[in-house]
């Protein structure tokens, strides 16, 4: 079974349903790659995210793993499953799990063999037609909630950014950078990306 696949049970699970954890997820056997997100299952489109998603989302992560590299955080790249427990971390107690395009990992006592348990200090969405409106509300909220330091919002096709970072437990958006802006990370300190540069290798 591919790392980072969802499992499946015998019969698909039912998606009115809201009570599924992470226990049923590992349960599963899915052709498909689905998200749990406070125990409802998000199923990810069926066919694989576009060329510009990809090699954007693919440029990123070079980035980050190059300036990361002797560092304490690790980066990782989807499929890689996050789990952000709420009040336990048992298997049957945790409703959220998700797959991030890109996340970064500083806490490493948070890594374990099936990917992380906790809030990543740094996450990465790169959206695509398909995707907008799981990033935008489910997937804004339960990173909010668990505690993610900086959420960076990626629009592949509009080639911009919007950088989200936690204050007081709330987020606050930076404006809508694009070609010409440098993006600046106040959780992985030092890490400065050239927005010019990166989209323009986008063709």
């Amino acid at each position: 079974m591919e790392k980072g696949k969802a499992k499946s049970i015998a019969k698909e699970p039912d998606l009115s349903y809201g009570q599924y954890t992470y226990a049923d997820y590992l349960s599963w056997d899915m052709e498909e790659m689905v998200e749990l997100i406070k125990g409802k299952v998000f199923k990810k489109a069926a066919a694989a995210p576009n060329r510009i998603h990809q090699r954007l989302s693919g440029d990123l992560y070079t980035e980050l793993n190059m300036f990361l590299k002797g560092k304490q955080c690790q980066a990782y790249s989807a499929p890689f499953d996050v789990r952000l427990p709420v009040k336990s971390k048992k298997d049957d107690k945790i409703y959220t799990v998700v797959q991030p395009d890109i996340c970064v990992v500083c806490d490493l006592n948070k890594l374990d063999d099936r990917g992380c348990i906790g809030a990543p200090d740094l996450v990465v969405e790169v959206l695509s037609p398909g995707n907008k409106q799981l990033e935008l509300q489910h997937k804004y909220e339960v990173y909010e909630e668990a505690g993610v330091k900086e959420y960076w919002l990626m629009d592949a096709q509009g080639q911009t950014l919007l950088i989200y970072t936690l204050v007081q437990g709330r987020f606050q958006s930076s404006r809508l950078m694009t070609s010409g802006d440098f993006a600046k990370s106040s959780a992985i300190r030092g890490f400065e990306l050239d927005l010019e540069a990166l989209f323009s290798e986008i063709k």
